[in-house]
């Protein structure tokens, strides 16, 4: 009696939401951490983190493919940080949106276009994220590129880039 339940239209449909279910647990386990940063010029951040502090460009995470959306939780954000065109990104490759680096092994950074200038002029890059911005400021520190730290919590420091654009890193918090 046992095998003929197991193999019972109920049976298989059992197992295959069994096997569903480990499917997705594998998939969403295996994902990167993915960190975003808004900036208020894309051509210039593709400069600054492939050129400057040499982040290796990464494939987009497959489930981004799958219109996997994440929330900004623009909600909270001081409007001085955005600019009019925050939905607006250049596209790279395959046609989504905003540049893609590797950080470590399982974490990439999303750079997408939405902030507004900083104060003379600066290219303004902001995160809601400190880690994200900590490990950023971990590679600036050892590139030996020219920064200065205005302010731990929030943390929002400053660097010079190749081409003497001032970019500003700025954490958001809510």
């Amino acid at each position: 009696m046992g095998l003929d339940s197991l193999f019972s239209t109920q049976g298989i449909m059992v197992m295959l939401l069994g096997a569903y279910a480990v499917a997705m647990w594998m998939f969403l386990t295996s994902a990167p951490k993915v960190h975003t940063v808004m900036v208020s010029d894309v051509e210039l951040a593709r400069d600054f983190y492939e050129g400057m502090l040499n982040l290796p460009v990464a494939d987009v995470p497959l489930h981004y493919y799958y219109n996997y959306e994440q929330s900004l939780g623009t909600a909270g954000i001081s409007p001085m940080y955005l600019s009019g065109n925050m939905g607006s990104t250049t596209a790279r490759g395959n046609g989504n949106d905003g540049l893609w680096y590797q950080l470590k092994k399982n974490t990439q950074l999303h750079v997408i276009s939405g902030a507004s200038l900083g104060e003379k002029e600066r290219q303004r890059h902001v995160c809601f994220d400190r880690d994200c911005l900590d490990q950023i400021l971990l590679r600036v520190q050892a590139s030996s590129l020219k920064h200065k730290i205005r302010r731990e919590k929030p943390l929002n420091f400053l660097v010079k880039d190749f081409s003497g654009h001032v970019v500003e890193l700025a954490e958001v918090s809510n």
